[in-house]
């Protein structure tokens, strides 16, 4: 077993076996975007969410880089604490988010500036998960993509556009600016999404429900332990839960291992989902032709 996948075989052989016996037309992927899709580290630098490129760039004034900054002191070590109780967490991501929504509409957040943010050549896929893309279109297994990000639901499809992965099987749930004639972002739409809410997004008020209805097994990618509560609302059958523990991994393992099936660590690619699924599924499609 490599480091930088830890997990108990005997548990991961039975989920593999409900999973195959379920098959093909069973399954759904609930993900988050930033640090799981995508890399934390680009360049050995870290790159904790899409956000941080835009205020580390410079791309809006000075005077929001600073203050963008100062946010993100304040309330990163609270985001990934999983010491921190919830209810504190959420009050404080809560703050976070809507403080910064409106610092940037206040420094002119316009579409041209996700652009620049998606050149910049900083907002890279995991290895592997382009594969993983095409194994869940080719097999038709939706992906809903649940995402607190900052630049919200606009800025993640022009990432899978730019990579031609911009698929019909993927759903995004995230937040969503509303823009003016000029391409200027002139509010957020509610509810807001921040890493410790999503367990209030519940997956049924939104339109994709029907194709994910009766999917109830469902394969979970987080890398916050509030993640978990992504599958709130969700009347799952079986539930896979793999935790991408990117840093700080010998302080946080107990933690993760107490909350998910799998552990990814290190910033490691997508290999060990993208085998799982191909074990899992392919080798039984082999043996009674090709399930959809």
């Amino acid at each position: 077993m490599k480091r930088d996948v830890i997990y108990n075989p005997e548990n991961l052989d039975r989920i593999r076996q409900v999973f195959a016996q379920g098959g093909i037309d069973q399954i759904h992927v609930l993900a988050d975007f930033d640090r799981i899709l995508t890399q934390a580290f680009v360049d050995d630098q870290e790159v904790p969410a899409v956000m941080y490129i835009l205020h580390s760039g410079g791309y809006l004034s000075e005077d929001y880089t600073q203050k963008a900054q100062a946010l993100f002191e304040k309330y990163h070590p609270i985001e990934i604490d999983p010491q921190v109780p919830l209810a504190e967490k959420k009050r404080a991501m809560e703050e976070w988010w809507r403080v910064h929504f409106e610092l940037l509409i206040r420094s002119g957040l316009s579409r041209d500036d996700l652009r620049k943010v998606l050149a910049s050549e900083k907002i890279r896929f995991r290895d592997g998960v382009l594969d993983f893309l095409d194994f869940l279109h080719e097999h038709g297994i939706p992906l809903v993509i649940m995402s607190s990000s900052g630049l919200g639901d606009k800025m993640i499809s022009m990432c899978l556009e730019q990579a031609g992965r911009k698929y019909d099987n993927i759903h995004i749930v995230s937040n969503a600016f509303e823009w003016d004639e000029n391409g200027k972002a002139i509010r957020v739409k509610e509810p807001v999404i921040h890493v410790a809410n999503k367990d209030e997004t519940v997956l049924s008020h939104f339109p994709f429900f029907e194709a994910i209805r009766d999917r109830r097994n469902v394969i979970l990618l987080g890398d916050n332990i509030e993640d978990v509560g992504m599958i709130e609302g969700f009347d799952y059958n079986n539930l896979l839960k793999i935790g991408f523990l990117n840093k700080d991994v010998d302080v946080n393992l107990p933690h993760y291992r107490n909350n998910f099936d799998v552990v990814i660590t290190r910033d490691s690619s997508m290999e060990f989902v993208n085998d799982f699924l191909r074990n899992t599924f392919e080798t039984r499609e082999g043996k009674e032709g090709k399930v959809r």
